[in-house]
């Protein structure tokens, strides 16, 4: 029967089709586990957040309010850091990777070893940038400041390339 011909070549044909493409990837290694969940429902306004002064680890003027967890432990935390206008942070590194997302105003970063107020690209409301562990950066702001959300796995810390930039050292 021509019909029964007809079906068996389209469905032999879509058969070569479909085999013949390419497969997707296999993953070789299973992926880490995910962090647990936070224990507990957070939910928080503005004016929920109590600031204050941030570590000595970073120059005198900014601000600090941890959302969750705890920056200086093993696991995942969120903070914001309130930058006064003019600030500048020399470079430096940090141990684990860091996500940085603009709040308000305009942040300003550089990569490298040296500060170079011509390598700064501008960051507006909105803006977002990753650090991966040890990479050299720089920043600062201008006249507005700034606020940005910083999120990442502690435990954090903040290292200088040159030491003598460490606001923690005796001058």
């Amino acid at each position: 029967n021509l019909v029964q011909i007809i079906v068996a070549a389209v469905v032999g044909g879509l058969f070569v089709y479909f085999i013949a493409q390419p497969q997707p990837q296999k993953i070789s290694a299973p992926l880490p586990p995910l962090d647990a969940p936070t224990a507990e429902h957070i939910l928080l306004n503005a004016d929920d957040l109590k600031w204050i002064d941030a570590p000595a680890s970073l120059p005198k003027g900014a601000k600090l309010v941890v959302i969750e967890g705890d920056p200086s432990k093993a696991g995942p935390f969120t903070m914001r850091l309130q930058l006064p206008p003019n600030y500048r942070v020399a470079p430096h590194f940090h141990p684990a990777i860091e996500h940085v997302t603009v709040l308000s105003g305009a942040f300003y970063l550089g990569q490298g070893s040296e500060f170079n107020e011509a390598d700064l690209k501008s960051l507006p409301i909105g803006g977002f940038a990753v650090m991966p562990p040890g990479m050299h950066h720089f920043a600062q702001t201008k006249d507005t400041g700034a606020v940005l959300q910083l999120h990442g796995v502690g435990p954090w810390g903040l290292t200088y390339v040159n030491p003598v930039d460490d606001p923690r050292q005796v001058k």
